[in-house]
């Protein structure tokens, strides 16, 4: 039985100007790996409200499990819950658990919960709240697609509170091996071995060192024993 597909929206002008590097979607990959859970695809879209939406929707319709990043926080720029409403043609206000949460934190930290900060609270109608331990504010999710945060500290806490919900497959295993020729002359060998290891994924990353080319194979699937099979017959047809 196939793992359950993923895939991933960036949502933020921030990205996609180069001012913020993201961190969460390396994160994401190797929290979905571990959950055998294959993420599929990986979007990065500016913070404009129909590319928003339609993102959304393409992708909830066509993976198992969306996972969105950014844009549900308190300034007017943090749209992304008001666009996630409207790709799924439901009501958004403020609801009365998650502002009892956000109440509950500000009055402990001695802030005023001003209407800003009530932003995010807003939640649609018919979402689960997402936990979120670092800084209270939740995240949702709505059918298939769960909305978090852009700060990654905030991001992997989300993520810890989701995956334990979610039903996952056989977790991607993976072995490396380096090997210090370039890639023209090891491809034929490893044309020959994925022809010979359809269920496994081989892939093939060179890089350069003090003017040496070189390559890093790596062999990827849920079975150990195929795994050391493909790598133990490489080393032999490379006589490494």
């Amino acid at each position: 039985m196939a793992n359950p597909t993923a895939a991933m929206l960036v949502i933020g002008d921030e990205i996609l100007s180069g001012r913020t590097r993201d961190a969460n979607m390396h994160f994401l990959a190797q929290e979905l790996t571990k959950q055998g859970i294959d993420l599929k695809e990986v979007r990065i879209v500016s913070d404009d409200a129909a590319a928003i939406e339609n993102a959304v929707r393409a992708l909830s319709e066509a993976y198992d499990h969306v996972f969105t990043s950014g844009g549900i926080g308190p300034t007017h720029d943090d749209i992304t819950a008001d666009c996630i409403a409207r790709a799924f043609e439901t009501p958004i206000d403020v609801r009365a658990d998650a502002r009892a949460l956000l109440e509950a934190h500000y009055a402990k930290s001695g802030s005023e919960l001003n209407e800003a900060r009530l932003r995010m609270a807003r939640i649609p109608d018919g979402a689960e709240l997402i936990e979120n331990p670092v800084s209270t504010a939740p995240g949702f999710t709505i059918a298939n697609v769960h909305v978090m945060a852009g700060v990654p500290s905030v991001f992997g806490a989300m993520v810890a509170s989701v995956l334990p919900k979610l039903t996952g497959g056989s977790p991607l295993l993976s072995q490396t091996l380096r090997v210090d020729r370039g890639e023209g002359d090891i491809a034929a060998t490893l044309g020959s071995l994925a022809d010979d290891f359809p269920d496994l994924s081989i892939g093939c990353y060179p890089f350069q060192i003090n003017g040496v080319f070189g390559a890093n194979v790596v062999v990827r699937g849920v079975d150990g024993a195929r795994i050391d099979a493909a790598v133990t017959r490489l080393a032999k047809d490379l006589e490494l």
